[in-house]
C-alpha cells in the first residue's frame, strides 16, 4: 500500500500546483486569455497527469500493489469530483470545446486557442508524469518503466466496435453534460464524476474508455498494435460522432450549422386561455350569423 500512498501524494501535488498556476494566471492575464489559454492548459495538465497515474494503478495494482480495481475507480470518482470543481470552467476535452463552438458559445479563434492549449497541456502532463515515473519512488513505477517500451494498444476489439464504444461513451457523457450545464456545481460535479466512473468501468477493457481525443493521444497513440489511422478512427472520430449525436438529440439542431429544429416542434411563446379562446370563437360565430341575416335577399 506504500505505492498507493505515493500516488495519492502525487495527485495532491498536481492538483495544488495547477490551482496555484490558475490563481497566478488570473492576476496576470486578461479574462479571455485566461479562459482560452491558461485555464485549458493547466486543466489538461492536471487531467492528463492524474489519468496516466490512474491507468498505471489499474494495470499494475492488482498484481503488483495488492489492491483491486475498486480502489482505482474510487480514486477516479474522487479525482473527477476535484477536477469538475477546480478547473474553473475549463473543459480539458477537445470535443467539449467543439461542442461550445457549435452551440455559438465560443468563436473560431477562441476554440482554436483552447484546442492548442489542451494539446500543450496534455503534452506537458505526459512529460511530467514520465519524469516522475523515472524516479522509481515505488515498485509500481519500476514495473511501469520496464513495460513502458512494450505497451500494447488499448483497442481490444474490432475497429468499428471500438469506434462505436468510444462514440457511445462520448454520447452519454455529453448528454449528461448538456443536461446539467445550467445546474449548480454542487449537483453537476458528482453527477459528472459518477457518469465518468460508470463509463470507464463499463468500457475500460474494450477501448480504455477515454472519450477524450487529447487524453487518448498521450496515453495510447505511441503503443504498438494499431496504426495511426486506427487510433484516429476510434479515439477521434468516435467521440466526435457521439458529441454530435448528443447535441442533436438535446437541442434538436446544431446552431452553428443550421437553425431548423429537426426533432422538436416549436411551441408558441404566449398561451391563450381556453375560456377566452372559446369566447372569441363564439363571438365570431354570432357576428357571422348576424351578417348572414342582414344581407338582403337577391331580387330576380
Amino acid at each position: 500500500m506504500a505505492g498507493l500512498n505515493v500516488s495519492i501524494a502525487f495527485f495532491l501535488l498536481v492538483v495544488s500546483t495547477c490551482e496555484m498556476l490558475r490563481r497566478l494566471s488570473k492576476r496576470l492575464l486578461s479574462p479571455g486569455a485566461y479562459c482560452c489559454l491558461a485555464g485549458e492548459l493547466t486543466g489538461s495538465l492536471q487531467l492528463c497527469s492524474s489519468c496516466l497515474e490512474l491507468r498505471m494503478l489499474l494495470e499494475i495494482g492488482p498484481w503488483g500493489g495488492g489492491f483491486g480495481p475498486d480502489v482505482v475507480f474510487t480514486l477516479l470518482f474522487l479525482l473527477f469530483m476535484v477536477h469538475a470543481t477546480s478547473l474553473d470552467g475549463a473543459s480539458a476535452n477537445p470535443t467539449v470545446s467543439l461542442q461550445e463552438f457549435l452551440l455559438l458559445e465560443s468563436g473560431p479563434k477562441a476554440t482554436a486557442a483552447k484546442l492548442l492549449a489542451q494539446g500543450v497541456g496534455v503534452g506537458t502532463g505526459w512529460a511530467i508524469t514520465k519524469l516522475y515515473w523515472s524516479w522509481e519512488l515505488t515498485q509500481l513505477h519500476l514495473i511501469q518503466n520496464l513495460i513502458a517500451s512494450e505497451c500494447s494498444s488499448s483497442i481490444r476489439t474490432s475497429l468499428y466496435h471500438g469506434a462505436f464504444v468510444e462514440g457511445a461513451c462520448s454520447f452519454l457523457f455529453h448528454l449528461v453534460l448538456l443536461r446539467l450545464r445550467r445546474s449548480r456545481a454542487a449537483y453537476r460535479a458528482p453527477a459528472l464524476a459518477a457518469t465518468v466512473t460508470f463509463l470507464t468501468y463499463a468500457a475500460v477493457m474494450t477501448t480504455g474508455a477515454f472519450f477524450n481525443p487529447a487524453l487518448a493521444v498521450a496515453t495510447t497513440f505511441a503503443c504498438a498494435g494499431s496504426s495511426l489511422q486506427d487510433y484516429v478512427q476510434v479515439y477521434w472520430l468516435g467521440p466526435l460522432a457521439g458529441m454530435l449525436a448528443a447535441l442533436l438529440l438535446h437541442q434538436g439542431n446544431i446552431p452553428r450549422l443550421f437553425q431548423r429544429n429537426l426533432l422538436y416542434g416549436q411551441k408558441s411563446k404566449y398561451k391563450i386561455p381556453k375560456a377566452r379562446l372559446a369566447h372569441t370563437e363564439g363571438g365570431e360565430e354570432r357576428r357571422k350569423g348576424k351578417g348572414e341575416k342582414s344581407d338582403p335577399a337577391p331580387r330576380a
